[in-house]
Order: C-alpha cells, then sequence, then structure tokens
C-alpha cells in the first residue's frame, strides 16, 4: 500500500494494461520480502509457543525431562536453513528483481499521461502543438469548435487552424492520433529566417477546407522499455560478487582522487615543496615565543607575508572546492556499496535473531492465537524496524560507519534475546502482574519501615 500511495500519481491516467500494473506490483512484493521475513518469523514463534504454553504442551514437554533449549533443537535447525534461504534470496533473486522493478518503474515514470481533451481549457502535452475544444460529445471522440495552434517553428501564432468539428480516432499501429476536422480554416504567415525585424511584404496564407485530416505523432505517450543494462550498476542490483569488484574499483578512483588533492594542495604550503628543503641546508634554531609574527618578521614585511598566506589559502580552498564534487560522489557509491554488501547478511541474522525474541517470549506470555501474540510482535518489529532504519540513514549520511549502521538494530537487541531466553528457560512469569503487584507491596512496606524508623528516632 505505501508503494501504491508512493507512486498513484505516476500510475493513474496513463493508460496501462493491467498486466504492467500487476508485473510491477509483483516485483514489490518480492522486495517487501526482506521487510516480511524477519516479521513472519517473530509473529510465527510468538504464536507457536504461545499455544504450547497456553495448551500446557510445555509443561508436559518439561516433565518429560526435556528442557526448553533441547526442544526448540529442532525449530532452530529449521530456522537456519529459513536463514540460509533468505541470504540466498537477497544475494541472488533480490538484486534481479530490483534491476527488473527498477527500469519498469522507470518506464512508468517517464510515460506522459494519456492525450485528453477537456472542454475550453489548452492542452499542450503533444509537442509541438496546443489544441482547445469549446465542447465535445459524451464519448469524447468528436471535438466542436476547434482551435489548434502549430509552434513547432517556434513562434504559436504563425499557424493557427480553426474548425467547427473534428473526429478522433487512433491510427492502425496506435503511433498517430488522426484528428478529422470539417468546416474551417487554416491561417499561415510565413518570415524569412533570421529575420530580426518586422517585414511588411512577408507572406500571409488563408486556406478554407471542408474537410481534412491532422496527423499528431503520439510517441511521446507510448511506454518504451529501456535497457536494462543502464541500471545494472546501481548499488541494489548487484550480488555479493558484484558488489565486490564495484567497491574495488570504486575505493581505486577515490584513492586516485585524493592523491590529485594532495598534490595539487601542497604546492600552495611552502613547508611540503620541496624547494623548501633543499634551500634550508641546516635547521635553523628557533626559540620560544609568544606570536611568531611579532616575534620574528619584520615590521616591513608583515603586511606581504599576510598577504601571500590568504593567497595560499584561497588557492588551496579553490582547489578543494573544485574536487569536492567527484570525491563525495565517489564517497557516497562508497558507502552505498558497503550498507549493500552487509545488508545481504542482515536479513538472515535478523530471521534468527527474531526468532530467538518470539519462541522464549511466546513461552513466557502463554498466549496464542491473533491477540495477544500479534500486539506484542508488532512492538518488537517496530522496535528493530526503527533502530535498522535510524542507523541505516545515519550510515548513509556518513555519521556512522556503515558497519555499525546496519548491524546497530542486532546489536542492540541481541542481549534482549539472551534476557528473554534464560527467562525462559527459568520458568519465570515474566509478564505475571501479581508477582509484580507482591514486589511492589513489598518494597512499599520496606519504604515505610525505614521511614517509621527514622521518625522513631
Amino acid at each position: 500500500m505505501l508503494f501504491l500511495f508512493k507512486y498513484i500519481d505516476d500510475l493513474i491516467g496513463k493508460g496501462f494494461e493491467w498486466y504492467v500494473l500487476m508485473e510491477l506490483i509483483g516485483y514489490q512484493c518480492a522486495v517487501q520480502l526482506s521487510m516480511a521475513l524477519p516479521l513472519s518469523m517473530l509473529l510465527s514463534s510468538i504464536m507457536t509457543f504461545g499455544n504450547l504454553g497456553e495448551s500446557y504442551e510445555l509443561v508436559a514437554i518439561k516433565a518429560a525431562g526435556y528442557s526448553l533449549r533441547k526442544a526448540m533443537t529442532p525449530l532452530i535447525f529449521f530456522v537456519t536453513f529459513f536463514a540460509a534461504g533468505s541470504f540466498l534470496f537477497s544475494d541472488y533473486i533480490l538484486p534481479v528483481v530490483n534491476l527488473k522493478m527498477g527500469s519498469l518503474l522507470w518506464d512508468v515514470r517517464n510515460k506522459k499521461a494519456d492525450f485528453l481533451i477537456k472542454s475550453g481549457i489548452f492542452n499542450s502535452t503533444i509537442p509541438g502543438y496546443s489544441i482547445r475544444a469549446k465542447s465535445k460529445n459524451e464519448n469524447g471522440t468528436v471535438l466542436y469548435n476547434l482551435m489548434i495552434y502549430d509552434h513547432r517553428a517556434g513562434n504559436a501564432t504563425n499557424n493557427v487552424l480553426l474548425a467547427k468539428e473534428g473526429f478522433m480516432q487512433n491510427s492502425a499501429d496506435n503511433n498517430y492520433m488522426i484528428l478529422r476536422l470539417k468546416d474551417g480554416v487554416r491561417y499561415e504567415e510565413s518570415r524569412a529566417k533570421n529575420a530580426k525585424r518586422y517585414d511588411p511584404r512577408q507572406q500571409f496564407t488563408r486556406f478554407r477546407f471542408k474537410e481534412t485530416e491532422q496527423k499528431f505523432d503520439m510517441e511521446a505517450f507510448q511506454m518504451k522499455r529501456t535497457d536494462e543494462s543502464f541500471f545494472k550498476t546501481h548499488h541494489s542490483m548487484l550480488n555479493l560478487r558484484q558488489l565486490k569488484i564495484y567497491t574495488d574499483s570504486n575505493r581505486i578512483q577515490l584513492d586516485s582522487i585524493q592523491r590529485s588533492i594532495f598534490l595539487e594542495a601542497k604546492n600552495y604550503v611552502t613547508y611540503l615543496s620541496p624547494y623548501y628543503h633543499e634551500a634550508q641546508s641546516s635547521p635553523v634554531p628557533v626559540k620560544k615565543f609568544d606570536n611568531f609574527l611579532t616575534d620574528y618578521v619584520p615590521k616591513e614585511q608583515r603586511r606581504m607575508l599576510i598577504s601571500n598566506a590568504l593567497g595560499q589559502a584561497q588557492q588551496m580552498n579553490n582547489v578543494f572546492e573544485m574536487k569536492e564534487p567527484d570525491f563525495k560522489a565517489y564517497v557516497e557509491k562508497d558507502i552505498r556499496y558497503h550498507i549493500e554488501f552487509h545488508r545481504k547478511f542482515t536479513l538472515a541474522v535478523s530471521c534468527l535473531l527474531l526468532f530467538a525474541i518470539g519462541a522464549p517470549l511466546g513461552a513466557i506470555i502463554r498466549k496464542g492465537g491473533l491477540g495477544l501474540p500479534v500486539v506484542v510482535a508488532i512492538i518488537f518489529f517496530l522496535i528493530y524496524h526503527i533502530i535498522s532504519t535510524m542507523s541505516e540513514k545515519a550510515a548513509k549520511d556518513g555519521s556512522l560507519d556503515p558497519i555499525f549502521g546496519m548491524w546497530m538494530a542486532i546489536i542492540v537487541l541481541s542481549p534482549l534475546a539472551m534476557f528473554l531466553t534464560y527467562k525462559s528457560t527459568t520458568d519465570s512469569s515474566l509478564f505475571d502482574i501479581e508477582q509484580y503487584k507482591l514486589k511492589m507491596e513489598k518494597a512499599w512496606g520496606w519504604i515505610k519501615s525505614r521511614f517509621r524508623r527514622r521518625l522513631s528516632q
């Protein structure tokens, strides 16, 4: 639904066939699996162990001498294979899906909306023409009192066509729109090329017709599929092997730019110049000073020294400003490649992590069905999703290392998974309100006794 709401303006009113929309939605469903897999793992584990706890089957398993950890061993193996499958999906299938969806979405967004004439309003969607009809019939195929401006030559008033009636139809190949016009007149004003001033002897032509045809090229309204090879270098459309190759190539370019910046900037720093060290045959001793400019530089040379320093600083600043766009572009590419590299692994690990949270949580709350387990699953998944989204955004901005940005949610929630696993294996009633009530009453009694003791003293 978020995808449809985001691109609704690009999909409505363009005359797409149903299979184009279904293909686009199908690709988006495959992309959304990266979010659906961890959530499904969390919800299914909570519901499964909640049902086992609610029907006292976990009690029977423990009474038979099997610990909860041993009873979960088959599921752990299954979830491990599930996580391995999600890794293969993110490495081999997801890049292809992103490529297919990205190229199709590009063509969909660049396609113009269908040609539509509204009564009394000029339509300029056809390149080179402006068309207005005073009214039209119910089907919209017959237009009345037409006015057509042909401004392909650059001036909209040079060529004007008026007609009382026009009938629209498409050509056999749908590449052209044919407009059959009746009872009209066409005004043409021909001006010499490169004429910079008004010429009173220029030619003016007027054609009257009973019936004629005007053909309009509708190529701009046809959806053309772009070659997918133009999108293959995007970071989200690469697998691990390709990411490694592109990362190495990008790193070489980045190092080359850094080296060129250093070589250009050091020419404006006297100390880094080789001529400076050649001129200094022996080191010059420097005494302690409070202000180098006033203590060492003669007064008549201070203004020149400051001017030279400002000039060198300005020249270095110009070098940095000139190189900054290229350097920044390669840095952003490097960050995106590293983010996508770690994303391949975080999907699989997140499935394991959310199972490690959901299974003991279901054993603790001991509620099955679609009630409390769904609420708890949504809460924990939102926590995971918010942390991962914020940290990934910080990594894209460069304020956080891509490794920490992509693994932050797993790092934060791993202690929670270990804590819940410990509580479930020790039969802790973590969500038992009565136990918390008793502890609060005990703490309140201790506070009251301390307060009375102080009053008696």
